[in-house]
C-alpha cells in the first residue's frame, strides 16, 4: 500500500459576490469592459460559471458567452467565446488576452454589431474565496477514495477546478498528489482527463471514484 509522507487537506470554499461599477450595453463596451475589470471579475464570469452550474451539462459555459448568446443576440459571438477552455489557461492573464482578442476582432469584423444596443446590459461581478479546511485528511488511496464520496460540491469544485489556477499547472489538486504524493501517474492523468463540461460534479465525482476502484483492483 502507497502511504504519501504529505497527507492531502481537503478544503472546501466559499464565494462571496460583488457587483462592481462596470458594466456593457454594446459590444464595444463589453470588450472595455474585458480590458478593464479585475481578475476577480474574469474568475466569476469563468471559472466561477462551472462551479455555480455544476448541474449543467448543455449550454454555454461562461456567464460572457450565455450574454452575447440571450442579451446580446450574437450566436456566433457566443460560440467563439464558450470554445476558451478554462483548463488550458494557467492564470487569468493569458484568459483576458484570448477574451479580449475574441471580442476586439469580432468588432472589427462586425462593427455594426459591436454599437448595437443588449436587451440587456452586462454587469462585471466579481468573486471574493474564503477557503477553510475541511476537517478531512488522506494518505491512502483508500483514505483519499473515502474522502472524496463526502465532499461537498464546494470542495469537490475547489480542489478539481479552481486550483488549476492556484498551482499554475494544466491539472488539479488530485491529481497533482496522486501523482507526487502516492506515485500514481498514470491514475493521475486518467483523473485530469475527466471533461468538466460534458459532466457535473456528481458525475465527475462517480468517474474519479470509478477511476481509483479500477487502480484499486490492480493491487
Amino acid at each position: 500500500m502507497n502511504i504519501s509522507e504529505t497527507p492531502f487537506e481537503f478544503f472546501t470554499v466559499s464565494y462571496l459576490t460583488r457587483i462592481g461599477n462596470q458594466s456593457a450595453g454594446t459590444i464595444a463596451e463589453f470588450l472595455k469592459g474585458l480590458q478593464e475589470c479585475s481578475d476577480a471579475s474574469i474568475f466569476h464570469h469563468t471559472f466561477q460559471t462551472l462551479g455555480t452550474h455544476h448541474f449543467l451539462t448543455e449550454g454555454f459555459s461562461n456567464d460572457f458567452a450565455q450574454w452575447a448568446h440571450a442579451d446580446a443576440s450574437r450566436e456566433d459571438l457566443a460560440e467563439q467565446l464558450a470554445a476558451l477552455d478554462v483548463r488550458d489557461y494557467l492564470s487569468i492573464a493569458a484568459l483576458r488576452g484570448d477574451l479580449c482578442r475574441v471580442v476586439g476582432e469580432y468588432c472589427i469584423e462586425h462593427p455594426a454589431f459591436s454599437e448595437q444596443a443588449a436587451l440587456d446590459r452586462f454587469y462585471f461581478c466579481e468573486s471574493v474565496e474564503v477557503t477553510l479546511p475541511f476537517g478531512l485528511t488522506a494518505g491512502t488511496l483508500e483514505e483519499f477514495r473515502d474522502a472524496i464520496q463526502h465532499l461537498s460540491h464546494a470542495s469537490f469544485y475547489f480542489h478539481f477546478l479552481s486550483s488549476r489556477l492556484r498551482l499554475q499547472l494544466q491539472t488539479n489538486d488530485f491529481s497533482h498528489w496522486l501523482a507526487d504524493g502516492l506515485g500514481l501517474g498514470t491514475l493521475a492523468d486518467s483523473v485530469n482527463r475527466i471533461d468538466i463540461y460534458t459532466n457535473t460534479l456528481d458525475s465527475a465525482r462517480a468517474k474519479l471514484l470509478r477511476l481509483i476502484d479500477r487502480e484499486r483492483t490492480k493491487a
